[in-house]
């Protein structure tokens, strides 16, 4: 049946108009598995079962397409919608470009796939950072040989955009919460900032035992299905599947045989089984009583790190032009070894040369070398490649390198500051033993970058003195005039010679050795180092015996170990405040399930905090489930429970109290996805149980007024045996399709179900590839209209 007919049905028997008017509809290339909104723009996101990823504006017009190469499991908007995050299945959160979708930044948090993903910002507009007074923009990632613009990932373009969203995101001070399936959920600010970590698994739960005896409980095989911060950032709630099992704590227990002590973990007064859907709440507190303190943390740590980065690929980059140089010198003198050795002489390449040198006639293996391996033009190539290189090492320390550790320094400087104000940044972790051995460490850098430019400029002229000598021997080997070239110090060409030849001191300062590679120091300068540390010096005296490479490695694990510290201890400052189960399930099928979760904040009046008091407005939240066939001896619910979260201002809270009610779909229908909506609604998408999979059936929009349904005041449970909303499944609200706001859609939708509270919108993906979208706020949609006509 065409959807007009049906429209046209349903509006004579219903005698009102069709409620959410159909926008548009459109093919799509393939099913979609995960589609949200920008929360501030005309834009959806959907990603394919091909895990594609595309971003398509209202109007279906499509602005990129991205294949991360791996299965996207997860996808979340920044709050301003300027950056995209997406999870995938090896553990990887990488951050997109919402302009081209250009990867901006990865940051690896897990080990496993990213099942949920929530970022959250809180409104008030911080202090801008003051290193933009003193330095000017910090320096790009440099482009490694070989590479065009365009086609180094996070170099060029991406590298400018990260630096623009990375101020953007700095303006405000927001947090990307992540979970994954085995249970850990991790905190970053900004979204690449690790400020925290936690495994749901270690957190403790107190509850009376089937004996009456308080006893400390565990989740076991726990997998994060959804996590949402409350908008003021104290509470995050987490629904997670997992097995509820008793803690063994007494030499009793531990002799109890193991299948008994299963037993009475999992034993139950109603033979309910503690495998199931759980709602923990944590409390997360310390983002928002120490807001300021970790903004101010995390904008010096993101951005060191981002400077890191850009000394990391600098030295990558320094150590691939010189190497490529230093290759194109051996390949064309390394011969002369084996010229000599085929002429049978007992002599190095030193030797001939300081012969030569020094007046004494010129042997056969040199000579053959001079005139037909190398050759003037031969050496003029060599020549140019040393100097191409050392030109481009010194406009990348000048241009990237220099100023990129400058700007680290002075942002270390400044953690260093805020470290010794002990009484409020310890609270968050700055420790002052830390950062101070971090400010050394980039002190010693920046002396060490010095140093290599004076190697670096040395080595560069002797090697110019050195081809200038060779030069002039070619060409009077040859008896060419030699008027043309440069005055050679031959002082300077036997220095060369002896201990240059041989050696690479540039080269030395760049390679990364696998065992720690000591560089000679003469006597006299370690002493005078060493009395520096009276005056104020390092007290490190052993740095100059480093390579700049290993300079940096060290630098890189003092600020890891520094910064590690913050989010070690703002890890250990959540902990879980609440626990609810929500329905049970069997330890076999719980790991399949794929129950639809939607969670969400209303300013709305919160009953259950006020029992028998003046109800109190503030933020309520709302978590909405489905429940699967027999989990609750009912067939088709979805269970809504509010006033979880707790609210630190109402001083009337009842402990151990929530809202719940159940909904009982039509027999014959199936709920497909829900999603919770602007001003206390629900949107559900219902399928026809008799629906094929080609696409024949029906399938149903509904919206709910969650403030018309009645809840009912349940406590939470004293004992961990008991899923206390069982209760309510004889009271479950029968959903009726001939009431509020219902639309029939005349093909079988998939999941999923994108929402828009910004634009008003709902899209839908039907099984045979389309996209529809409806209004969901007829109001608005005639307001716009008549402003239009105006």
């Amino acid at each position: 049946m065409a959807e007009d007919e049906i429209d046209a049905e349903l509006e004579e028997s219903t005698s009102t108009a069709i409620p959410f008017q159909l926008q548009f509809e459109k093919p799509i290339p393939s099913l979609i598995k995960i589609a949200e909104w920008n929360p501030e723009k005309d834009l959806l996101a959907m990603v394919t079962e091909e895990s594609k990823v595309f971003l398509h504006r209202f109007n279906w017009q499509r602005l990129w397409m991205i294949s991360p190469g791996k299965c996207v499991t997860s996808l979340c908007w920044r709050p301003d919608g300027k950056a995209i995050a997406i999870g995938l299945e090896d553990g990887l959160i990488s951050l997109h470009d919402v302009e081209n979708g250009k990867l901006l930044r990865s940051i690896k948090l897990h080990n496993v796939a990213v099942t949920c993903l929530n970022w959250v910002e809180d409104g008030e507009l911080m202090k801008v950072d003051r290193t933009m007074r003193f330095f000017p923009p910090p320096p790009r990632i440099p482009r490694m040989p070989g590479l065009v613009s365009g086609d180094n990932g996070l170099m060029d373009d991406p590298e400018d955009l990260f630096q623009d969203l990375l101020d953007s995101s700095h303006q405000h001070f927001n947090i990307l919460c992540s979970g994954d399936k085995d249970g850990f959920i991790c905190f970053s600010i900004f979204g690449i900032f690790p400020i925290g970590k936690i495994n749901i698994h270690t957190l403790k739960l107190f509850f009376q035992n089937r004996f009456l005896e308080l006893s400390t409980y565990e989740l076991a095989n726990a997998s994060i299905q959804k996590v949402a911060f409350s908008k003021n950032l104290r509470e995050l709630v987490v629904v997670s599947f997992g097995e509820l099992s008793e803690e063994i704590c007494t030499e009793k227990d531990k002799r109890t045989d193991a299948h008994e002590t299963a037993r009475l973990a999992k034993s139950t007064f109603n033979n309910a089984p503690l495998v199931g859907l759980h709602c923990f709440l944590l409390d997360t507190s310390i983002f928002s009583s120490r807001k300021i303190e970790l903004h101010k943390v995390a904008v010096q740590g993101s951005n060191i790190e981002n400077l890191l980065e850009v000394v990391r690929t600098s030295l990558s980059v320094m150590s691939k032009h010189w190497s490529g140089a230093m290759n194109s010198f051996h390949d064309k003198f390394d011969s002369l070894a084996t010229l000599i050795e085929s002429h049978g002489l007992e002599s190095s390449p030193q030797d001939e040369f300081l012969s030569l040198l020094f007046g004494a006639r010129t042997s056969p293996p040199l000579h053959q070398f001079l005139v037909n391996s190398l050759g003037e033009s031969g050496l003029k190539r060599v020549a140019k490649a040393l100097d191409g290189a050392g030109k481009e090492l010194h406009l990348i320390v000048r241009e990237h390198l220099q100023p990129a550790v400058e700007i680290i320094g002075f942002r270390i400087g400044e953690l260093r500051g805020l470290s010794r104000w002990r009484t409020q940044y310890d609270t968050v972790g700055l420790n002052e033993k830390l950062i101070n051995d971090a400010t050394e460490h980039a002190g010693i850098f920046m002396v060490q970058v010095e140093r290599f430019l004076r190697v670096l400029a040395i080595m560069m002229y002797q090697f110019q003195n050195f081809f200038n000598w060779l030069s002039k021997c070619i060409r009077i080997l040859l008896s060419e005039p030699t008027d043309q070239i440069q005055p050679v110090n031959s002082e300077l060409v036997v220095i060369f010679l002896k201990f240059l030849f041989d050696h690479d001191p540039v080269g030395q300062l760049l390679e990364v050795y696998e065992v720690n590679h000591s560089i000679e120091v003469d006597i006299d300068t370690m002493q005078r180092v060493e009395e520096l540390v009276a005056f104020g010096g390092f007290s490190d005296t052993k740095f100059l015996h480093r390579t700049l490479a290993k300079e940096f490695n060290l630098l890189e694990e003092c600020f890891k170990e520094a910064f590690f510290m913050p989010s070690s201890t703002v890890s250990s400052k959540i902990r879980c405040k609440d626990f609810l189960p929500l329905f049970p399930s069997s330890p076999v099928s719980f790991s399949s399930l794929d129950v639809p979760i939607s969670v969400f904040y209303y300013k709305g009046v919160n009953h259950a905090a006020s029992s028998g008091h003046t109800p109190e407005h503030n933020l309520m939240d709302y978590i909405c489930f489905t429940i699967p066939d027999k989990s609750l001896d009912r067939i088709n619910c979805i269970g809504i429970v509010r006033g979880f979260t707790d609210d630190s201002s109402s001083a009337s809270k009842v402990a151990h109290s929530v809202e719940v009610v159940f909904l009982c779909i039509p027999e014959g229908h199936d709920c497909i996805d829900l999603s919770l909506y602007k001003e206390t609604q629900l949107v559900l998408l219902l399928n026809e149980a008799s629906s094929s999979a080609d696409g024949t059936g029906r399938s149903w929009m509904i919206m709910i007024q969650l403030s018309d349904l009645s809840f009912t005041l349940v406590s939470k449970p004293l004992f961990a045996n008991l899923w206390r909303l069982h209760e309510l499944k004889a009271s479950a609200t029968d959903l009726h399709l001939d009431s509020g706001k219902v639309r029939c859609v005349p093909h079988t939708v998939t999941k999923p179900l994108a929402v828009s509270a910004s634009r008003g919108v709902a899209c839908l993906f039907s099984s045979r590839r389309h996209a529809l979208v409806y209004i969901l706020d007829e109001d608005e949609e005639e307001a716009s209209d008549t402003e239009g006509g105006q």
